[in-house]
């Protein structure tokens, strides 16, 4: 960890507790975060209000060092997608579990990395806006150390980033992103196409080509066999590349890839690149792993393809309480769209809480969400009043770390150990 980074760590450390941070104990106002951590409140009997979100302090760590491994059994540089999270002390961990850098997708979000000392981003993402482009050249220019790569995908982008970064002394790393198909995101759709973006890029002063990348999460109609052969596309284009000698000068050629969903086969096809002019610096952006979750990721995780490469754990769990028990078939906890993601899956009732027992959810299901509250339907097996406090599970990290600012990481016994601060 260098010196800035400690220190701009150390500064949210010494942030005080508010009004501005939910479901922390109304006690607790005044004190700093550091003083609350040095607490060791108990999460159920120290005073934090429903609702409140937690993160598994056990499972947490348990992520980080499975795809640390993972990377390093695969040869792969990793630079996990910090959208997920936009939380810097977890920049941090993932950082000190081996990660090249942090993968981007905004310029504030490279500001926040920023502040907090981040030396290497990948921004996943074009980037045509002036004032930020003049922003990261003045970072590049300050800061020797300070590496930032981002796609470009198109003649006209070049052009305006050149025009934006005229007076810079460092160029502006670049890889042109191949598009995942037809009708998919961002990206340049052919081969030929991806040749003119090159050519414009090696017509200025400003950029340098340093590779290629994309996303293959976004295939039409994704499927291993379909997300194989756009990989196999983007390995190709690399060596077509560096064959009509567009990597000259260069220490390494860049070829990235990988989300969530299917990192296994950027691993197979990534392990096939061919012998280059330079070495290939093979990097996965993988983010959602850090908290992996109950619903969406549960389903798609490579792991369920790979279970001899191990699991990720969920580590969220969000912690409401029964406030209405208006029939035998229904009640409603006070947590809603304000508290859980939901663009992907409803929340899962996971487990209920009294008197300090726990207990499964037994016939407990959520079925919609208002602003702030959940509504359960509840069958004759639900043993379930108002007071209990109702554990759910989440699906989708990035919308459900971006609803709350301040996050208790809390043991399997309760005892919160230290807080997550986040940056949206």
């Amino acid at each position: 960890m260098t010196a800035d980074t400690a220190q701009s760590l150390a500064r949210l450390a010494a942030e005080r507790v508010d009004h501005r941070f939910k479901g922390l104990p109304p006690d607790a106002d005044g004190l700093t975060v550091a003083e609350l951590a040095g607490q060791r409140r108990n999460l159920f009997t120290g005073g934090f209000a429903t609702p409140v979100l937690a993160l598994s302090a056990e499972r947490l760590e348990h992520n980080l060092k499975l795809l640390e491994t993972y990377a390093a059994r695969h040869g792969l540089a990793f630079a996990p997608h910090g959208k997920t999270s936009m939380a810097p002390q977890l920049f941090q961990r993932q950082i000190e579990h081996g990660a090249w850098g942090i993968t981007l997708a905004v310029p504030h979000q490279v500001r926040v990395a920023r502040a907090f000392g981040t030396r290497r981003v990948f921004l996943a993402n074009e980037l045509v806006d002036a004032a930020a482009l003049r922003w990261i050249a003045a970072e590049l220019d300050a800061d020797p150390d300070f590496r930032l790569v981002c796609y470009v995908d198109s003649v006209r982008g070049v052009e305006l980033m050149d025009a934006a970064l005229r007076d810079a002394t460092r160029p502006v790393d670049v890889v042109v992103e191949l598009a995942a198909g037809e009708g998919a995101r961002t990206g340049v759709r052919t081969e030929a196409e991806c040749a003119a973006v090159a050519d414009a890029v090696a017509g200025t002063r400003t950029l340098r080509l340093v590779g290629v990348a994309g996303y293959e999460g976004e295939v039409p109609k994704a499927d291993s066999e379909r997300v194989t052969a756009w990989l196999r596309r983007l390995v190709a284009l690399a060596a077509d590349f560096d064959k009509a000698g567009r990597f000259s000068g260069l220490d390494e050629i860049v070829v990235s890839a990988g989300g969530s969903a299917w990192f296994d086969a950027v691993a197979e096809v990534f392990a096939e690149i061919p012998e280059l002019s330079r070495p290939v610096l093979k990097l996965l952006r993988s983010g959602a792993y850090v908290s992996h979750d109950d619903g969406h990721y549960r389903k798609l995780t490579p792991f369920n393809r790979v279970p001899e490469e191990g699991a990720l754990e969920p580590a969220f769990r969000l912690w409401t309480q029964v406030v209405s028990r208006p029939s035998a078939e229904q009640a409603f906890v006070n947590a809603g769209k304000r508290d859980a993601a939901y663009d992907l899956d409803l929340p899962f009732a996971q487990v209920i809480r009294r008197g300090g027992a726990e207990r499964p959810a037994t016939g407990v299901s959520v079925t919609a969400l208002s602003d702030q509250h959940a509504w359960l339907a509840t069958t004759p097996e639900a043993d379930l009043e108002v007071g209990d406090w109702v554990g759910l599970g989440l699906s989708h990290p990035c919308t459900s770390f971006d609803k709350w600012q301040l996050i208790p990481v809390a043991e399997a016994d309760g005892t919160v150990v230290d807080y997550v601060r986040t940056f949206f």
